[in-house]
Parts: C-alpha cells; structure tokens; sequence
C-alpha cells in the first residue's frame, strides 16, 4: 500500500468527456477500474464547459475510475478547468452497488441554455454510445455565423 497520499488510489465519478478511457490515457492518466455509473438527484448541463446540476428526481450517467490524487491534480490543474470543484457523491453502480466517489463539477453559477455547446454534446454522445451507457438526446445542428 503506498505511503504517499498522492499514489493513493480514490474513485472519481466522470460525467463528461473525461469518462472516455482513451481521453484519461491522452492526458496521461492511468485510469483503473472502470465502472458504469449514475449519480441521482443530477443531471448534466453542457454550456461551454460540462458541469452537474442538482435536479431531483433525475439521473446522470457516467464512469468511475479508480485515479491517484496525483491523477486528479494534473486533470482538473489544467488551464481552464481550474472552475471545477470536487464534490462527495453516492455513485451507483450500474452492475449493483453504490461507491463514494469524488466528481468535479464547477464551482460557478451552472451554464445558461444560450451557451449550448452543440460539438462537445455530439462528442458526448458518441462517447456515451460506444460505453453502452445511457445517452442524451441528440444535440441540434451547430449554426455559424
């Protein structure tokens, strides 16, 4: 068991594009044991940035991984996810059972409707498809200007 509170191992609850293995493993997280998950009384609100809202009776969907706080730190010390605050939450596994584990969701006022990210819904989305979770529905065509 390692001494250094940094290589401990927590469960984190990822609820945006970060719950995509190959994401964690490109920012040079090693992300160990992935669980389908939801955490109740949220759902996902996505404006340019993802975050949790509390809603009561709804669900959001996602993955816990077993990351080192060291892991954590990198991730969420980046530039502009410094917003992000973690939070203690009940994550209920898919396969049964209900983990604590720690979800990052920003720390300011939740996104407004106009700030829809269309992209980052898509990408989202197709994530949540090959994962075999629960999807959104379909964000709408990005317009440009």
């Amino acid at each position: 068991m390692p001494d250094d509170a940094a290589d401990r191992r927590s469960d984190v609850f990822f609820y945006g594009l970060y719950m995509d293995p190959e994401v964690l493993v490109g920012q040079g997280v090693e992300p160990c044991r992935p669980r389908p998950a939801a955490v109740n009384d949220h759902v996902l609100r996505i404006g340019k940035q993802a975050t949790l809202v509390p809603c009561h009776h709804e669900q959001a969907f996602g993955m816990v991984y077993s990351l080192t706080q060291s892991e954590v730190n990198s991730l969420y010390g980046r530039p502009g996810l410094e917003g992000y605050r973690a939070e203690p939450m009940l994550a209920r596994l898919i396969e049964g059972g209900v983990v604590p584990a720690l979800s990052y969701i920003l720390s300011k006022s939740p996104p407004e409707d106009e700030e829809a990210n269309c992209e980052y819904a898509r990408a989202l989305r197709a994530v949540m498809i090959r994962l075999g979770l629960p999807t959104p529905p379909e964000a709408p065509p990005c317009t440009t200007s």
